[in-house]
């Protein structure tokens, strides 16, 4: 037993010296010095000793639990030192006011989606987001322009490397979102009335007024006897909301496959009153959005009878809105991450 004495004692005193902080110090205190170290069970263990070994080993126990207690003692001194003098070298001031906090935004482009479909809801529509990438039945066929129609060169498409087992390519990132109109159609029965944002995406090089990604909000309503004047109606106060209420529109024939008879929609430049400036390259009308009352075609293929139901549709492009309301000379600047550019709005 004296011999396991000695080499508690040497075992101790090697774990001792690689301690660096005080939480392993506890450790090595329990484990040496606690109610159910070794050295105690051996203190305890005395009574089962010959008397003439008793005094010898009891002597030798007690005198390595002194020198382990001393021990500890002066390791945990040399450790708070060291603790206080690096705590001295960093410390903090928790008094000082901290780094200024730069509070986040939402992108101008979010801001304006935001504020276009709050005034649609306002007037009764419901905001539905489609897929990005997307079916070409949606995209083109349903939406009345089937394979080889002209207008389809009117969308330089991004196809996705996806072909069927007749080597077809039916699957693309939406050029616009009107194939949300379809898919709402198919699922819905009228009266519907719905406006989808969404990104859109183009294959053409990018430039001032061109960009391979922007945005878009499409927007539709069925319901039986609605008419141009409805049409004509809700896109006036559109207008008015989002511009002023000093607002003119102007209505002029246009072509979209999908619409018949369609249309676009101008402001009176808000710049000059309609009298010609820059921004309106003096003509004194800004375009808006396109639109017109949707093709009996594409509302057959949905399931709806043109001869009971009719609507109107309308799209615009995001990006547009601010550029007209903050003069912005290039739509580039938008997703160049330009936080200069961005912390103006």
């Amino acid at each position: 037993m004296l011999d396991q004495l000695e080499k508690l004692a040497a075992r101790a005193s090697a774990e001792l010296q690689k301690i660096a902080s005080l939480e392993d110090l506890e450790g090595w205190r329990v484990s040496y010095l606690g109610r159910k170290s070794r050295l105690i069970e051996i203190l305890r263990s005395l009574g089962d000793v010959a008397v003439e070994e008793r005094r010898e080993l009891g002597s030798r126990a007690n005198q390595l639990k002194n020198s382990l207690e001393s021990q500890l003692s002066i390791k945990k001194e040399r450790l708070e030192q060291a603790l206080h003098q690096l705590l001295e070298h960093n410390k903090i001031d928790i008094t000082l006011p901290g780094e200024p906090y730069q509070p986040g935004n939402l992108h101008l482009t979010t801001k304006t989606v935001k504020e276009i479909c709050d005034i649609f809801v306002s007037m009764g529509f419901q905001v539905v987001e489609g897929p990005e990438v997307e079916w070409e039945r949606y995209n083109f066929e349903m939406l009345n322009m089937p394979a080889g129609h002209p207008a389809r060169d009117g969308f330089a498409t991004l196809w996705v490397d996806y072909q069927t087992k007749t080597g077809a390519r039916p699957m693309l990132m939406r050029t616009h979102t009107s194939p949300t109109q379809p898919r709402v159609m198919e699922k819905s029965s009228p009266p519907i009335r719905v406006v989808a944002p969404g990104r859109v995406y183009r294959y053409e090089a990018t430039d001032a007024t061109h960009e391979w990604m922007f945005s878009q909000v499409e927007g539709f309503a069925i319901d039986k006897n609605i008419t141009m004047a409805d049409l004509k109606g809700t896109l006036f106060e559109f207008a008015r909301r989002l511009f002023g209420q000093d607002r003119k529109c102007r209505f002029r024939v246009d072509y979209f496959p999908f619409v018949e008879p369609g249309c676009e929609i101008a402001i009176d430049c808000f710049m000059c009153g309609g009298k010609g400036c820059r921004l309106c390259k003096e003509s004194g009308w800004i375009e808006i959005l396109g639109a017109g009352m949707i093709h009996p075609e594409v509302l057959r293929g949905c399931g709806i009878d043109p001869d009971e139901y009719s609507g109107f549709a309308f799209g615009m492009g995001v990006e547009r809105i601010p550029i007209l309301r903050y003069g912005i000379d290039d739509i580039r600047l938008f997703y160049s991450n330009d936080l200069r550019f961005l912390k103006q709005f």
